[in-house]
């Protein structure tokens, strides 16, 4: 039987909505259980430590409550944000209404009615979010975005889109998109058949108001709306500044690729004559010569070594120019440095019967740790400049220690001259890159321009700096210092001291030298000749392979570049066809110097490089290691 009273203790204990009796003096009068879990308090906590004015109203609700009483309203709600026992935040809606004695009668109590929308407060924050992201993408992102219906019909658009197309916004909505990636464009989006991708790549141009093409990267997206399709974006990017960009990219590719295809043939071309006046002077110093001729080819010599570092470096400029230059750590003599780099231009300087003085200050070190023949070089653009525009006097190089870094030491150098002098104007110039090539003194007395770019960088790798000092009474002063390591435990030892060890000629090795250069067959020829061998010499690839087929050779001097059948070729034919206990060892002899070609030739199956201009300790190191190894594979194993 329908009894009011137990459905409404029914619907009190068991609904879901909290629900809260609140007295007109506003004191708890009931609870029931959903009120106290949306909340998160226990009943009898809530009914006796907490108020109402703490739980459910608050000085903002007070004029709504005084509209309740007087009758002018018959409820009012509002959304209040709590902290769950389990620090959670929780948010609710509130539903105050008053209960009368009849309809208009006096007033009872109040009934709050607590519902939980944390769930839908959550969801409407982030709709919010996404909104507030959408909108800042539109306004701020540098692409175009448009939007568009399932017609085809422009929904909206960004700030970018006026730019890109020349038509504002709002006289684009509602028009076709056709205007703007055509209508071909258009019919395979809304025919939706096809992927995306394809469609993108297809669009790579859209119209501007002015009749003009714009470069572009599109990208398509659907626009999803409760799970169906209402219309795209069209992320449009304009590329024309990146086409721009890219095809001066690809251009400075090309040239550094240029660049270094004519740096690996200059290397080859110049290193190979090289390899002939400095392999040449080295046999000649084994030959029977008097004092004065002894030191004048010692001179060449050394001329050689040092061209030849020089060569390098020019050749390789764009390692210079980008800081990947490595320095030699090794023990050296300033004093033998300034020697050397004298004895090279004494006779230039005699031709004009110049004085070359030098001074050093007994604070230098005997002996120091560093590339001496990078500093060579900068003394010999330094000097020879020097010499070169000095008529008549004197040129004096002098040099000090400036100070003590921790077990370094920095060397100032000075290089002095009588000569034409240097223009104050023209000093801030002096050290760019081919400045001579339009500069007063190539009229007179020529050059590149290159030596002093070359020695402003080498100085810098040595932690120091080079400039030029104003002279008004006439000729040029050039300084520069250098940070070195100071080495007083380990003398350098004389070169005339040093023995080679030549190996035993009683150990046999077959040698086979495979060379197209007369010269530089001359050279090797020789070289081997002197550590007690007899080689064999062919002038190219095909007579190496007819050379192996009728002998055991235990080292094979393999030139790269040959005619009829190159160094590589004949290298990859020997791995196929013969067992790897009976290839010789194979030595890539090359003029090619530049960094990576001595792990190009490994990699094709050599098994040694070395470079020209050859150097006796070389191919003696490549003969003693090849004779240890026979040595070694001929002791009986026990």
């Amino acid at each position: 039987m329908f009894n009011q009273q137990n459905l409404f203790a029914h619907v009190f204990n068991f609904t879901p909505v909290g629900i809260a009796l609140i007295s007109l003096e506003q004191q708890w009068i009931d609870v029931n259980p959903a009120a106290c879990q949306i909340l998160g308090i226990e009943r009898e906590a809530l009914m006796k430590k907490n108020h109402p004015k703490e739980i459910i109203f608050s000085a903002e609700e007070d004029n709504q409550i005084r509209q309740l009483l007087a009758g002018e309203t018959l409820t009012f709600s509002f959304e209040r944000k709590y902290m769950h026992n389990n620090e959670e935040v929780i948010w609710t809606s509130i539903h105050v209404s008053l209960v009368r004695e009849g309809t208009e009668g006096e007033p009872w109590y109040y009934i709050a009615q607590i519902v939980d929308i944390t769930s839908s407060k959550l969801n409407e924050q982030k709709l919010l979010e996404s909104v507030e992201r959408y909108t800042s993408l539109k306004k701020y992102n540098h692409d175009t975005i448009i939007s568009f219906d399932l017609q085809g019909n422009i929904m909206g658009g960004n700030v970018m889109a006026e730019k890109l197309t020349g038509r504002v916004v709002a006289e684009l909505i509602g028009t076709s998109i056709a205007s703007v990636i055509g209508e071909h464009n258009l019919a395979r989006i809304l025919a939706d058949n096809e992927p995306y991708s394809e469609i993108e790549g297809a669009i790579d141009h859209v119209s501007h108001i002015d009749g003009y093409l714009v470069e572009v990267l599109v990208t398509i997206a659907p626009i999803i709306v409760n799970n169906q399709s209402i219309g795209f974006y069209l992320l449009i990017k304009d590329i024309t500044e990146q086409k721009k960009l890219l095809i001066e990219k690809e251009t400075a590719v090309r040239t550094n690729e240029v660049k270094s295809e004519f740096m690996a043939m200059m290397s080859h071309e110049i290193r190979t004559p090289m390899n002939g006046v400095i392999g040449m002077a080295d046999l000649l110093l084994d030959t029977s010569l008097d004092e004065e001729q002894t030191e004048y080819v010692s001179i060449i010599r050394k001329s050689g070594d040092t061209l030849l570092a020089i060569i390098n470096d020019i050749l390789d400029f764009s390692k210079v120019e980008s800081g990947n230059t490595e320095l030699a750590e090794e023990p050296f003599k300033i004093s033998e440095a300034i020697a050397e780099t004298f004895d090279t231009l004494m006779p230039k300087a005699l031709e004009k019967n110049l004085a070359l003085n030098v001074s050093m200050s007994h604070e230098i070190p005997p002996t120091v740790i560093g590339d001496p023949v990078k500093i060579r070089q900068i003394l010999m653009n330094l000097i020879g400049n020097a010499i070169k525009f000095t008529p008549e006097g004197s040129i004096a190089v002098s040099v000090d220690r400036s100070r003590v870094e921790g077990d370094k030491v920095r060397l100032h150098f000075t290089v002095k001259d009588t000569g034409i002098g240097i223009p104050e104007d023209k000093l801030p110039y002096l050290f760019e890159p081919f400045y001579q090539a339009d500069h007063f003194m190539v009229r007179q007395a020529g050059g590149t321009g290159l030596g002093l770019a070359i020695t402003r960088k080498l100085v810098q790798l040595m932690e120091g700096e080079v400039y030029c000092e104003a002279n008004p009474g006439g000729g040029a002063i050039f300084h520069f210092h250098v940070l070195l390591r100071a080495e007083k435990a380990l003398p350098l030892m004389d070169a005339e001291c040093k023995e080679e060890k030549v190996p035993e000629s009683v150990n046999k090795l077959n040698i086979l030298i495979a060379e197209d250069n007369d010269v530089n067959r001359l050279v090797l020829f020789r070289m081997v000749e002197k550590f007690g061998f007899r080689p064999d010499a062919v002038s190219n690839g095909i007579e190496v392979l007819d050379k192996v087929r009728s002998n055991n050779y235990d080292i094979i001097f393999m030139d790269i570049q040959m005619p009829l059948m190159n160094g590589l070729e004949a290298t990859k034919i020997l791995r196929q066809s013969l067992r790897p206990e009976e290839l010789p060892y194979i030595v890539a002899v090359t003029a090619n110097a530049l960094v990576g070609d001595r792990e190009r030739y490994l990699d094709t199956g050599m098994h040694e490089y070395i470079s020209k201009p050859l150097q006796n300790s070389a191919v003696q190191s490549i003969i003693q290691r090849c004779l240890d190894r026979k040595q070694a594979d001929s002791i009986p194993s026990t």
